[in-house]
């Protein structure tokens, strides 16, 4: 992979990258290369650093999720960026293809969730529980073609497949996932689900950052290309 080509942002504190699907951002027992251990390398590289390299995972996206991933380049800047998480002070803004489109043109979605490791998905309720945790989103529909549509989230809670359980509950399936219930998976592998945009004051400079990420070049994508 050329990690040059999906910079999206980059200073001495943060790396943004348009992370393709596919693509781990920790390591897991796959021992496949994770994204961070790319930007390692390409860090180590283009400023020929000696010994180690630090880089920090701010947030996390799933392996067929494609789209803006913020690394951090300091501990100082990895702190201040998962406080800003924390505190939800970020504005996360994600495009997906789901089939068939939701009834309603917008809406907010709030759920509560709960993880089943023996099977690593979450399951959808509409009522409290023990062990789960509230997971809201908003959206709203951009374009329709066919059985399928093009929709804008907005996420308020950062929870585990949250996107992909609660469009599955709902009857939405993001097309391509087949662990919530779409019929067929993308050539590729991929799940049509993007981080398009980030939006934060910079940990540091404390100017506004939005950064945008184009969105993936395959044919599941087509519908959304004249959007951008």
């Amino acid at each position: 992979m050329k990690l040059e080509s999906r910079i999206l942002y980059e200073d001495n504190h943060l790396l943004i990258i348009n992370k393709p699907a596919g693509v781990l951002v920790q390591g897991d027992s796959t021992g496949d290369i994770p994204i961070s251990e790319w930007a390692k390398a390409y860090l180590k590289k283009k400023y020929n650093k000696p010994g180690n390299v630090f880089i920090g995972v701010v947030h996390r996206l799933d392996r067929p999720t494609s789209g803006c991933l913020i690394l951090a380049r300091t501990s100082k800047a990895l702190s201040r960026m998962t406080k800003i998480f924390a505190d939800r002070a970020i504005k996360k803004t994600y495009w997906a293809i789901v089939s068939p489109p939701p009834y309603k043109n917008k809406d907010s979605l709030i759920h509560y969730i709960e993880k089943r490791e023996d099977v690593n998905k979450v399951v959808c309720s509409r009522s409290p529980a023990p062990k789960a945790k509230e997971a809201i989103l908003d959206y709203r529909k951009i374009k329709i073609v066919g059985s399928q549509a093009v929709i804008e989230i907005e996420l308020k809670t950062g929870r585990k497949h949250q996107i992909r359980a609660q469009f599955s509950s709902i009857g939405s399936k993001i097309v391509g996932d087949l662990k919530y219930g779409y019929p067929y998976a993308n050539d590729d592998k991929s799940i049509c689900l993007h981080c398009r945009s980030v939006g934060f004051t910079h940990p540091v400079s404390k100017k506004y950052l939005e950064i945008r990420a184009p969105i993936p070049q395959i044919s599941e994508w087509d519908i959304a290309q004249s959007l951008q």
